[in-house]
């Protein structure tokens, strides 16, 4: 089997700090990849490399073989296959959950309104929001919202779904609510990288969990032999630190 998304050797800087050293990795379809590590370890820019929301100076990016690129159009077909969903959910305030939904399906892939409509209603069914489809995102909680922001993602019918960090901004009463529409997503099958700290989240889904720490992939392997028995030391002290052990 062919991996979905194949990265080699990536390297990113942001002035003179690297962030990104010799970062390889392979996804390969219906799995789910966790990345984990203290901040500044590289885990958001890699997957924000991944949807092109950061541009490499090294390496090279491949989304079901096809290579990222500087072409508008390239990125622009990346992004279809590639979803992603934010830690600060990115909605457009002035509109509302339908309008958020069905607005890129509508200009991006060109779908008639009603299609469009029937869609988000579709995935807003899926995250329990078919109550709130009227309302602004302000008048949400910050789990609905994030809810709505996955949901918005699924209507492009993209492969892949990226999420960076998407629980860390919420209230802790909140963050099952989201973590449970993401398990439904990740047992139905949708290929995902999740940067999280949500270990448990780890623990019940991932088939494989990466460690980063300055820019590098310290340690990658399944959720049993990582968490139960890792290798290096740096990953020892970090799941010591997050009482993950």
């Amino acid at each position: 089997m062919n991996p979905i998304i194949e990265v080699q050797n990536l390297a990113k800087w942001f002035g003179d700090f690297q962030a990104l050293k010799d970062v390889s990795l392979n996804v390969y379809p219906k799995q789910k990849v966790v990345i984990c590590g203290p901040s500044g370890s590289g885990k958001s820019t890699l997957i924000r490399c991944i949807n092109r929301l950061e541009k490499h100076e090294e390496g090279h990016i491949y989304v079901k073989g096809e290579e990222l690129t500087d072409n508008t159009k390239n990125i622009a077909h990346i992004r279809r296959e590639v979803g992603m969903v934010f830690q600060s959910f990115n909605l457009f305030r002035h509109m509302t959950i339908m309008e958020n939904l069905k607005l890129a399906p509508m200009w991006v892939r060109r779908l008639p309104q009603k299609e469009a409509e029937a869609i988000a209603w579709k995935y807003l069914e899926k995250v329990s929001l078919t109550d709130h489809v009227h309302k602004y995102p302000l008048q949400l909680s910050g789990g609905q919202q994030q809810r709505a922001a996955i949901a918005r993602s699924l209507c492009m019918g993209p492969e892949v779904l990226l999420f960076d960090e998407p629980t860390s901004s919420l209230d802790p009463e909140l963050i099952n609510e989201v973590l449970d529409v993401m398990i439904t997503l990740a047992e139905e099958g949708m290929t995902m990288i999740c940067v999280t700290h949500e270990m448990g989240f780890a623990k019940r889904v991932a088939d494989k969990v990466i460690f980063m720490d300055e820019g590098r992939i310290v340690e990658e392997n399944d959720p049993e032999e990582f968490f139960s028995r890792p290798k290096e030391a740096r990953t020892r002290l970090f799941l010591n630190q997050i009482h993950a052990i």
